[in-house]
């Protein structure tokens, strides 16, 4: 179901969500906070390069939107970062009661640039991680940026993920980041057809 309310994947319980929070998460596989209406959560590898989901949760009564980025920053299941609070305020926008942030490639890094120099970007559960997240999800919003060709990358989330929706497109056909884009933008269904 859509942002309107109603049963959602969310509140599945048996195998997929406890309590408004992924059954690995709540089992320990990862770690969780919880800021008065607000509950936080994140897949982190154990060495905390790699980060596979981030969950906020603000209201359990809505549909919950998934955000693919490029890579993360900073942002972990204590902490945001710029990108998280602009994907929530998106989110609420729309009438969405939670968000889930997940990316083409794993690797926490402040740049870009360091996804071309690193040996595994993408991390070994990133794909894992991709498709579990988008069956939980009410939306899937592409969001990485002009960057998304490497490796092949784009492509191969494309090809694994269905029924996405963009904020805009850049002049090449890339699913523009939210950072940088004006409020009040509605997410759009969007089927690529090629990148430049």
């Amino acid at each position: 179901m859509g942002a309107g309310g109603g049963a959602m994947a969310w509140d599945m319980g048996e195998g997929g969500v406890v309590n408004g929070v992924p059954a690995k998460l709540a089992d320990g596989w990862g770690n969780q906070r919880q800021d008065g209406a607000m509950e936080s959560s994140a897949v982190l590898s154990p060495c905390r390069l790699y980060r596979y989901e981030l969950w906020r949760r603000w209201d359990g009564s809505r549909g919950v939107v998934m955000i693919i980025g490029l890579n993360p920053s900073t942002a972990d299941e204590a902490h945001d970062d710029p990108t998280v609070r602009r994907c929530i305020t998106y989110a609420r926008d729309w009438g969405y009661g939670g968000l889930c942030l997940t990316n083409m490639f794993a690797l926490r890094a402040t740049h870009p640039a360091a996804l071309k120099t690193a040996t595994d970007p993408i991390g070994s559960d990133n794909d894992l991680h991709l498709r579990t997240a988008a069956r939980l999800a009410d939306l899937r919003v592409a969001a990485w940026g002009v960057n998304g060709a490497h490796r092949g990358r784009a492509t191969a989330v494309l090809s694994s993920l269905c029924s996405l929706h963009c904020l805009r497109l850049s002049r090449n056909g890339h699913p523009m980041h939210p950072l940088y884009l004006p409020r009040g933008l509605r997410p759009e269904p969007w089927r690529a057809s090629f990148f430049r």
